[in-house]
């Protein structure tokens, strides 16, 4: 999903908002945040001198590899193995399991990995779980539940006000404070006893993990171990002890959320479903309580937690890029940093630009044969089309795959990229779009809930964050090209230097481009031509291809009314 301000289809129809600000207004949508917030100051504990299984792990691998460089790294490319690496993180670990997320659905799968992330807690784990508060509405909010766990610890970074119970206070409070929500905080990481970790574009939820009935996001992570998840986890402390992470206890009671999770069930049983588990109830005793049955629904791979022991990695030199917290500053206030935080604690490490993306763009200032990209949602602003220009002057190759209208789950982004095409297509960037299932009107504002095509058939939306220089060069983050990701939301990356990984995520990119994406052309009239995928049967078209007329119809009237920093 992009990380922008998603709204859902329930909220389309403009006559809707005033009646709904006017509503959130009597229901006391317009509570500020909370002041005077105690926040504990902690960091990542020190694990490299101590015999943790994972620990010791780390050096057999890179021992038995005779390795020259510290760090090793593994492409997740496929939902298995994405879900069973974290998985297997919240088994092995011994002392810590530190989790930073844009967005935590309450869903089945989330709910797998949160009890395993209990079952670690009760073990004696140190949890840290920091997440954008964004999403946190409605059944999303029981995640917050996990902060009354003994043993685990959990902040909302930039909240937004209003109450959790209702979408339409929350809209109110995004309202009144428009700037500052627009602001949020993207990063993914899953530590583990910080000597191994995931990044990369997957949020926690069903539709990242290959599970949901309707649709489903393709998406690359890269499980790090070594030296490496050290920095990992200094970026983590940064935003932790940021004055923007605000603990859950004093943005609402533990009562409070029971209520919520009361009136939720009282719903799906007016509804006949069954309501899905986020986590674990708190323990209201000092005798835990045990955590619930897995859903009916897991499918099988869900019990299945990756053997780190057979898993194959490559050894290779990288660096993180992170965005400061910093970034997204405080009202009033240009430095972030708390006065008596250890370094660590405030200074995640530096990148080779001001953010994640214009280190990337320095990286694409220097390409010299090839530059091969994914980003679902592709919004360039001038630097970046200047970045572009520049290299194909020198003869680089430019590809890049994004979403096509069709496969996008917020299609209003789509409207930044497509102003674009014709002046990407004539410096000569070859585009290439993912192809999906039908779209329609219903999705313009968002897909979150559709039923996906007509035929029931799960519809594929692009959402790795992927970038390979001339072969040699592979970076796999959170970030996308936009100018939301440039300006506004902060950003996490690793920038891995291996012609192994770079050949492998290449390749993926080649296959995706020719079986599965829609190859967008200039004809000689100026007219854009979807040449249509390798093998596929269907046949070439002269506009967004399978979406309907009356969406393409929408989106070109709001096209001059969605400025490209916030798409």
């Amino acid at each position: 999903m992009p990380a922008a301000i998603p709204l859902s289809p329930a909220w389309t129809a403009p006559l809707r908002w005033c009646a709904m600000g006017l509503l959130a207004w009597f229901c006391g949508g317009c509570a500020g945040l909370p002041k005077d917030v105690d926040r504990p100051v902690s960091t990542a504990l020190d694990t490299s001198q101590q015999a943790t299984a994972l620990a010791s792990l780390v050096q057999q691998r890179r021992t038995a590899a005779g390795a020259r460089h510290a760090s090793g790294f593994m492409l997740l490319s496929g939902p298995q193995e994405a879900y069973g690496s974290r998985l297997a993180l919240t088994q092995a670990a011994q002392k810590t399991l530190d989790l930073q997320y844009y967005a935590i659905q309450a869903d089945a799968s989330s709910g797998r990995l949160l009890r395993g992330v209990v079952a670690a807690a009760r073990r004696g784990v140190r949890v840290r779980i920091l997440l954008d508060d964004f999403h946190s509405t409605g059944r999303n909010a029981l995640v917050m539940r996990m902060a009354f766990e003994p043993r685990i610890e959990m902040r909302m970074f930039n909240p937004v006000a209003g109450p959790r119970a209702s979408a339409l206070g929350r809209l109110w409070g995004s309202i009144t404070d428009f700037s500052r929500v627009q602001q949020r905080m993207h990063n993914k990481l899953f530590l583990a006893d910080n000597v191994m970790g995931v990044t990369g574009g997957r949020n926690l939820g069903d539709a990242y993990f290959g599970k949901s009935q309707a649709e489903n996001f393709v998406d690359l992570d890269v499980l790090a171990i070594g030296p490496i998840v050290a920095d990992m986890s200094r970026s983590f402390d940064a935003y932790w002890n940021n004055p923007r992470a605000y603990p859950v206890q004093s943005l609402i009671t533990r009562e409070e959320l029971e209520r919520l999770r009361a009136q939720l069930l009282r719903s799906d049983d007016d509804d006949d479903e069954p309501a899905a588990e986020a986590a674990p109830a708190p323990a209201t005793s000092t005798q835990p309580t045990p955590a619930p049955d897995l859903p009916d629904a897991a499918p099988a791979w869900d019990s299945q937690p990756m053997d780190l022991r057979n898993a194959e990695f490559v050894w290779a030199p990288a660096v993180l890029l992170a965005d400061q917290p910093t970034k997204i500053p405080l009202d009033g206030d240009g430095d972030d940093a708390l006065p008596n935080a250890p370094l660590s604690a405030t200074r995640p490490p530096a990148s080779p630009g001001d953010t994640v993306v214009d280190g990337l763009l320095n990286l694409m200032r220097r390409t010299q044969r090839e530059l091969l990209i994914i980003s679902p949602y592709f919004v360039p602003g001038d630097d970046m089309k200047r970045a572009f220009a520049d290299a194909r002057a020198r003869g680089v190759r430019v590809r890049v795959l994004t979403n096509s209208l069709a496969s996008n789950d917020a299609p209003i982004a789509h409207v930044g990229y497509a102003r674009h095409r014709k002046e990407l297509l004539a410096m000569g960037v070859e585009l290439y779009e993912l192809r999906s299932e039908q779209a329609g009107l219903g999705s313009a504002f968002g897909s979150s809930g559709s039923s996906g095509s007509a035929t029931g058939a799960s519809r594929s939306m692009l959402h790795s964050k992927v970038m390979v220089v001339d072969g040699r060069l592979l970076v796999v983050g959170s970030m996308n090209l936009d100018l939301r990701s440039q300006l506004q939301n902060t950003e996490i990356a690793l920038l891995i230097r291996s012609r192994a990984l770079a050949a492998e995520a290449g390749q993926q990119i080649d296959s995706a481009m020719r079986a599965n994406a829609w190859h967008l052309q200039r004809e000689d009239d100026g007219r854009l031509v979807w040449h249509a995928p390798e093998g596929s049967g269907l046949q070439d078209a002269h506009t967004d291809p399978d979406s309907s007329a009356g969406l393409r119809l929408l989106l070109k009237l709001l096209g001059p009314l969605a400025p490209d920093h916030l798409l």
